[in-house]
């Protein structure tokens, strides 16, 4: 680890014995949100398959204003689109020397009073990781086995490892589950509908 990972992972380290997040109801939490903040991961090959799934989160989290926050390493804007979301972009500028964000960008988006945080990270990311921990009353949905506690209150583990695209997936029909108590129907290659109970755990 380096030296820069090593002091970002003390300073989140504080920050998490400082957290003491609301309980959250479900699938109450998932019924109203009001404002979501959905942290994009930061390399090009999950962006491009996020971007997919954009109409579906929009469809999930309807009728609320949601926000796309960019990693601050990469340019995407010629990749997300122009309509039906914010997109915050983040820069350089906007976090320290250890990959931290600013307290300024973190109070930016606390003025926006998130109520919903959604994490598509598949890596860790220190910079994605405090602004988590900068929402602690918020519902903070990730992958399972990740971060964890007590950056999520909502984790959602599946079957895969590596197949981005199912993972994405299988997290987006978990959610719409939750809230609806149904599984998203797909079609078949032959045109029949089915659930995709076996993607979620």
């Amino acid at each position: 680890m380096s030296l820069k990972s090593s002091i970002a992972t003390v300073r989140l380290r504080r920050i998490e014995k400082s957290i003491k997040g609301d309980m959250q109801a479900f699938p109450g939490a998932l019924k109203n949100p009001k404002q979501v903040l959905v942290c994009l991961p930061g390399g090009l090959r999950e962006l491009t398959i996020v971007k997919q799934f954009l109409p579906t989160i929009q469809e999930l989290f309807k009728p609320a204003t949601i926000s796309l926050l960019t990693s601050p390493d990469i340019r995407v804007a010629d990749i997300l689109p122009r309509k039906g979301f914010n997109i915050i972009t983040s820069t350089t500028d906007h976090a320290g020397w250890t990959g931290l964000p600013k307290k300024s960008f973190i109070e930016s988006l606390q003025k926006i009073k998130f109520d919903t945080v959604l994490d598509l990270n598949l890596d860790q990311s220190v910079f994605t990781s405090a602004i988590l921990l900068a929402f602690p009353s918020a519902l903070r949905i990730g992958r399972g086995n990740h971060r964890g506690i007590p950056y999520y209150n909502l984790e959602i583990k599946t079957k895969y490892l590596r197949d981005e695209r199912n993972i994405y997936r299988s997290m987006l029909d978990m959610l719409h589950y939750i809230k609806t108590g149904q599984f998203p129907e797909r079609r078949t290659k032959s045109g029949s509908a089915t659930p995709l109970e076996e993607s979620c755990t």
